[in-house]
């Protein structure tokens, strides 16, 4: 399904809606930035079930692209370095909103000091400096924290108790991000505590993933633990695949990357984060302004186990694991 048919189906789908749009939404159409890092969801063969669900929250505040918003979108294709000018020209059409997913949201706060910019997927944004604080951001900034400190710890304790038997885990880590450091700390602590002892396997873009898998196997991990970055989603696939061909139990923050062919994840409902992040934006559209509006968390969290990459890799997952499993993959 192309872009344009999902939102029709979508604008169909929600035509009961449109008599309590409120009123202050029936005006003018209204225009908003999307910038993304990755590819043009219009070139999947299936919908993006994230973008669909941004698109409910707009509806939940009464904007319907077709109806009453344009969407200006703007895809990197998988290359940071275009992100910038990308910003740029959302900036130039003068567009009311600007939505973020990750880096695409750092650029944005980076283009403008005016138009509200709303971001998903940034670890610490008080860090990164697009926040004042979670509760006041104070500036034309505000959005959806993924709590990337905390959950890298959890997610090496699930993989500990899926795989009792590991002892060397392998971290796939993107080197210069804001949160690096920091991130290495908390796994270390949270390693020590379990008796693992951890590798980390440094890279700066998606071309040097094959030298990674390479020095993984070099350091005769018994497990991997890949941290959340886009720039290991641009290659979930390849990366799912890697680990299953070096029998490598791995463990991923996106249900996405179970589903191809991953071993387990551990993270946010993203679905349920881009439907808010949808809702944040109408309110804005609305009236509100970023800067009361304050940073929020996830709610609700996911483990999901596939029980075919598992027999694949000769791992049973303990009965205890999947037990606590959201979803199962058979």
């Amino acid at each position: 399904m192309r872009r344009r048919e999902a939102i029709a189906a979508l604008t169909a789908m929600l035509a009961v809606a449109g008599a309590s749009v409120p009123s202050s939404a029936q005006g003018a159409e209204r225009r908003i930035g999307y910038l993304h890092p990755g590819a043009d969801f219009a070139k999947r063969k299936t919908p993006s079930p994230h973008h669909e669900a941004f698109l409910k929250g707009l509806a939940e505040q009464g904007f319907i692209p077709g109806r009453n918003l344009v969407v200006e979108y703007r895809f990197a294709e998988g290359r940071n370095e275009r992100l910038p000018a990308l910003a740029a020209e959302l900036v130039e059409r003068k567009v009311e909103v600007i939505f973020g997913w990750a880096d695409a949201a750092r650029a944005a706060a980076r283009a403008t000091r005016s138009i509200p910019v709303v971001f998903t997927a940034i670890a610490d944004p008080v860090i990164d400096g697009l926040v004042q604080s979670l509760a006041h951001p104070g500036g034309n900034v505000t959005g959806f924290s993924n709590q990337g400190l905390e959950l890298d710890a959890k997610r090496l304790e699930l993989l500990k108790a899926a795989v009792p038997s590991a002892r060397r885990v392998a971290v796939l880590a993107e080197i210069g991000h804001s949160l690096y450091r920091q991130q290495k700390s908390s796994l270390e602590s949270a390693a020590r505590s379990l008796g693992l002892e951890l590798h980390f396997v440094e890279i700066r873009g998606p071309a040097r993933l094959p030298q990674a898998f390479a020095a993984i196997k070099a350091a005769r991990a018994d497990a991997l633990l890949v941290q959340e970055r886009p720039v290991f989603n641009f290659d979930r696939r390849g990366i799912a695949g890697a680990a299953v061909e070096n029998r490598l139990p791995a463990m991923f923050e996106h249900a996405d990357f179970v589903r191809d062919g991953g071993l387990m994840s551990y993270g946010p409902d993203f679905v349920d984060v881009w439907r808010r992040a949808g809702d944040y934006v109408g309110r804005i559209l609305m009236g509100a302004v970023p800067a009361a509006l304050p940073v929020q968390q996830p709610t609700r969290f996911e483990l999901v186990v596939n029980r075919k990459t598992a027999r694949e890799i000769g791992v049973e997952i303990p009965r205890s694991v999947l037990l606590r499993a959201d979803w199962v993959i058979e």
